[in-house]
Parts: structure tokens; sequence; C-alpha cells
């Protein structure tokens, strides 16, 4: 079970994170990172996460599927990735403007704070740091792409009491998106 919020809302969060980097570039790697660890910090402080989408537990560290795959060119919303975010080797590059629209303040306020935290570390350094996650060490298999369930998240960030309606809380976000023919 996961989130799901669209992909207009993980092109607004990821340009957030990229006006804040120098000339709007960063390597793909740190975006991946860097949208994960405010993700998971949302989640424990709010019980949502910002992008929401699923997890996967790779040798590098988590990360979301679906925004690896825009970045990489392998989803079906890749188009309107292109739009705004550019992807150039081993980088992306803002080239677009898609506003702020599907984010709150908080999750604006979160996603710079993150940036700013971690803006001296390089993907590297970044990857390691996700590695002490407990989630990424109880999913991780080498060689694979596992995936991380939400359960696993919401107990290594403390909100195993509530996880159930968290839970909820993400089918009924689903079942919304469903019926409004957004894509899962």
């Amino acid at each position: 079970m996961y989130f799901h919020f669209g992909t207009r809302k993980i092109i607004e969060a990821a340009a957030v994170m990229l006006r804040l980097s120098p000339c709007g570039r960063m390597n793909y790697m740190s975006l991946l990172k860097l949208l994960y660890i405010a993700d998971r910090e949302s989640l424990k402080e709010t019980g949502r996460p910002i992008v929401g989408t699923k997890t996967i537990a790779m040798k590098r560290g988590p990360l979301h599927s679906d925004v690896y795959d825009l970045i990489k060119g392998g989803h079906f919303d890749a188009p309107i990735w292109a739009e705004f975010i550019r992807t150039d080797g081993y980088e992306v590059a803002l080239v677009g403007q898609p506003g702020v629209l599907h984010l709150s303040r908080y999750e604006i306020e979160k996603l710079t704070e993150t940036f700013k935290r971690y803006q001296e570390m390089d993907e590297w350094e970044l990857a390691d740091a996700t590695h002490a996650f407990p989630e990424w060490i109880s999913n991780h298999r080498e060689g694979t792409s596992a995936p991380i369930p939400m359960e696993s998240i919401l107990e290594a960030v403390g909100r195993s009491q509530d996880k159930e309606e968290i839970l909820r809380d993400a089918e009924e976000v689903r079942a919304l998106n469903r019926l409004l023919g957004v894509p899962a």
C-alpha cells in the first residue's frame, strides 16, 4: 500500500529542490535521495508523504520508483516530466516552471529544509546516509529492487501506533484517484 498524488505533484516537488540548487541542476541520485528523505520526514511528522508512490530498496538506497522512471524516461508521464525537467547524463535540470499548485506550504517548507540540511552532501554521501534507514536495511536484497512496504517506513519513523489509520488514508487517496481517472 502506498499513497499516489499524481505526476504533477512529483514534478512540483522536484522543481522546488531544483530551484534551490545552483543553476537549477543536480545529480539525479541526489534528487532521488532528497525527495525520499523529505517524504519520510513528512510521513513521520504528519502521517502523509509529500510525493508518495511506491518505494523500493536498491543498491544505492531507498527511492521512489515512479520518480526514478520519470528521470529515466520509462514512465508513461515522461513527456509531461520533460516539459519541466530534463535528464542530461547523470543530472537533471529544471527547464520549465511547473508552479506549486499541488503542494502545501508545509510541503514546500519541508522540501526546502531538507535540501538546505543536506546541500553539502554529494550523491554518494546521501546514498550512504539512506543506508542507515531501518526500512532499507530490512528490505534490501542484493542485486534487486525490492519493494519497501509502507508498513516498514511507518514503523521506522515511529508511526506504528496509527499505522492502520495511515494505510486506510492511503487506500482512500488511491480510490479517489481511480474514481477521477488518475493513473496509479
